[in-house]
């Protein structure tokens, strides 16, 4: 499957969005490993639940089911993604960005139960909020954006890795 010009627009958005969040109202955090005003793992999470909702729509036709579905399919997949993701990121990068020890329901340091309901919850928001919003104007942004921002972000990836494996190798 391709990913259109559409989804890709979302993507950086809400990779944006996020970054911009998570800096302005969470106390001495730096949102992600990159160097750029972004983290992609907003972007890849939102993208991933339209996909979702966008197969559900296809496959369940009674509207309650489809978004119990919904917020299920999310919080299970959005769950593991920031395990592994938390789990990748300290190994490869020596870093810890989230830490959820201190949750009742954790599974192990990088997420928990309580998180994953929000991942279902924030799903059917999503669904239901962000989906018609996303569609209408995502179409608007013109392609060249796009793919400006598609190089800054390959280009961001290739100077973290490259900088964190020369830091890596001088230790």
């Amino acid at each position: 499957m391709v990913i259109s010009m559409n989804y890709l627009n979302i993507f950086f958005f809400f990779s944006i969005l996020g970054h911009f969040i998570e800096s302005t109202f969470v106390k001495n955090y730096t949102s992600g490993i990159l160097y750029g005003y972004w983290t992609p793992i907003y972007g890849i999470g939102v993208v991933i639940i339209l996909l979702f909702n966008q197969g559900l729509k296809k496959r369940v036709k009674t509207t309650w089911k489809r978004y119990v579905a919904l917020f299920f399919l999310s919080a299970i997949t959005l769950a593991t993604m920031e395990y592994v993701g938390g789990y990748f990121i300290e190994k490869l990068f020596h870093q810890v960005f989230w830490n959820y020890q201190d949750h009742k329901a954790n599974i192990g340091r990088y997420t928990s139960i309580e998180m994953s309901l929000v991942w279902g919850v924030s799903s059917i928001f999503v669904a239901l909020i962000i989906d018609p919003i996303a569609k209408k104007y995502s179409k608007k942004i013109p392609n060249f954006i796009s793919y400006f921002l598609l190089i800054l972000l390959i280009i961001d990836c290739l100077m973290t890795i490259n900088n964190k494996i020369i830091s890596f190798l001088i230790k």
